[in-house]
């Protein structure tokens, strides 16, 4: 009993943490202007816990419970899946506080909080993922998204608020992009127990190539952009000591 209620209390704190992120950056967009410098390396620390999760731990468990031939092919299925996300919807780059395309404000905020809300879906699946080998590497998954989603918040709620000066509106709505995440957790964890060894290292490894992507395509292209006296290196490689200090535990 003791230890399903410790079981219970990590998955709400997993929850919790996977609401964190596009709540806190939704309330920093409407409250106060952010240093550009410090989401830059939020990002770029991100990068380097999602990629070292993905190749110490992902990666190796996927091969140790299906085959190698599974997790190339569930890296490959990961990265095809937010690339096509990627190319169908609106998406942003928070270096910029951009959209991929150009429109009217208010329009361009709505398309960028329904591109996120999409893209937040595999995300919640990938915390799922990472609770096959146990819940402090689901844990360190949804830390890694939840600062991930920071920024992405900011750019969110900002331009919308500016565009109808409705606070509390613009809050709520950038902060729901949240909701598919914990719906991804939810129903992934769900499914996760009556798959097969062969699909679950598929989906493990698939997990790897969602944040490998996402690692590649966005985190550190973004941490990049500005010359930022090479702090986020430190972010990056502070975010790769996090994880391996947190192994030890």
């Amino acid at each position: 009993m003791p230890s399903f209620m410790f079981f219970m209390d990590v998955i709400w704190w997993i929850l919790i943490i996977s609401l964190a992120g596009p709540i806190i950056g939704s309330a920093i967009g409407v409250l106060t202007p952010s240093s550009k410098i410090f989401m830059y390396n939020m990002l770029s620390f991100a990068a380097g816990v999602m990629l070292t999760i993905s190749f110490l731990e992902l990666i190796p468990h996927s091969i140790e419970v299906s085959s190698i031939a599974l997790a190339v092919i569930g890296i490959i299925i990961g990265t095809l899946v937010m690339y096509m996300i990627d190319r169908l919807l609106p998406h942003i780059h928070p270096e910029l506080c951009s959209q991929e395309q150009g429109c009217h404000l208010k329009k361009t905020a709505v398309y960028l909080i329904i591109g996120i809300f999409i893209h937040n879906f595999p995300e919640g699946m990938a915390i799922a993922a990472g609770m096959v080998e146990g819940t402090k590497l689901s844990l360190m998954i949804a830390i890694a998204i939840a600062i991930h989603d920071i920024p992405e918040g900011i750019c969110t709620s900002a331009p919308y608020y500016q565009c109808t000066k409705k606070r509390l509106k613009s809050f709520l709505i950038s902060a729901s992009t949240a909701v598919p995440t914990i719906l991804g957790f939810l129903i992934a964890r769900y499914f996760f127990q009556y798959l097969t060894p062969g699909l679950l290292g598929v989906i493990i490894a698939a997990t790897a190539g969602i944040m490998i992507y996402i690692s590649a395509d966005e985190l550190i292209p973004a941490s990049c952009s500005m010359n930022t006296n090479h702090s986020t290196i430190f972010s990056f490689v502070i975010g790769i000591l996090f994880v391996i200090l947190l192994g030890l535990i």
